[in-house]
């Protein structure tokens, strides 16, 4: 019997920081990553335009033998989880939650910063989230519309003027508001991470969705006795539906092993 893979979807390569997390974490495990590049982003669509692409993504991930899908985009986790959930019986996991669990817990005073795509800030989700598990937070949100086109064109690199001054204006009310915990509400985020670290200075803590709700995942298929063993070698499959050449390049990069060559494209929808 063939082994059963993990599916992983985002608007793009964002999500590839949750599955860099997955495979360090569950090494056995077969991995199926889809990046919709044709559409990236998702966070200045609509709502009705959001879950459409949604429920075609978990189709497309559905056409293979899946134990569970990390849903690796915090627009889609904000704004179509519990529709998607309703749809489908693939366990489903997003990125909210073990997020908001990990900000509470590393935030001292209170003060809890959230960025994310237009769609994330605008759907209230994280807020919602935080204040339900800590009433007293105060909760400094911030749209960043121009994060996810930056990192999808390789401008992610610290010393990028480009990125500093984009990091700078849209960071500034957060570092005014003092906060001590700032949530990446969006996979692409953490890898403007250094440039929005050196921005925000000593004393805030980076909270990665991805990485949040790898871990979340990994703890499901433990508790559920779900996991592969050691007889299963693992490994990943990528496909996007635009070309992968961009993605190619990126994703070797980020991922620090080369698939270039293993990026098929498909389409969805």
């Amino acid at each position: 019997m063939e082994q059963q893979a993990i599916g992983v979807f985002d608007s793009g390569l964002g999500g590839l920081t949750a599955l860099r997390e997955l495979t360090g974490l569950l090494p056995n495990e077969r991995f199926i990553y889809f990046g919709d590049t044709a559409r990236v982003p998702y966070g200045t669509r609509s709502r009705e335009t959001i879950i459409n692409y949604a429920r075609q993504d978990v189709n497309f991930l559905r056409s293979f033998d899946l134990k569970a899908i990390l849903i690796a985009c915090g627009t889609v986790s904000t704004t179509a989880m519990e529709t998607l959930k309703g749809e489908f019986s693939t366990p489903l996991f997003g990125v909210v939650d073990p997020a908001v669990a990990a900000a509470v817990a590393a935030s001292k005073s209170g003060r809890i910063g959230l960025i994310g795509t237009p769609a994330t800030v605008g759907s209230g989700a994280f807020e919602r989230a935080i204040l339900a598990k800590k009433s007293t937070a105060q909760v400094t949100s911030q749209a960043c519309p121009l994060f996810v086109p930056l990192v999808e064109n390789g401008r992610f690199e610290p010393e990028d003027n480009v990125v500093e001054l984009v990091v700078a204006e849209y960071l500034a009310p957060l570092k005014a508001a003092q906060v001590d915990a700032l949530v990446l509400g969006c996979t692409h985020y953490p890898l403007l991470a250094e440039a929005i670290a050196a921005y925000m200075g000593e004393g805030v803590t980076l909270i990665d969705t991805g990485a949040a709700a790898a871990q979340a995942l990994a703890t499901f298929l433990r508790e559920s006795d779900m996991l592969s063993d050691e007889s299963h070698k693992g490994g990943q499959k990528f496909y996007v539906s635009d070309s992968p050449d961009g993605f190619e390049r990126l994703a070797s990069v980020f991922l620090r092993t080369n698939v270039c060559g293993e990026v098929t494209q498909v389409t969805v929808g």
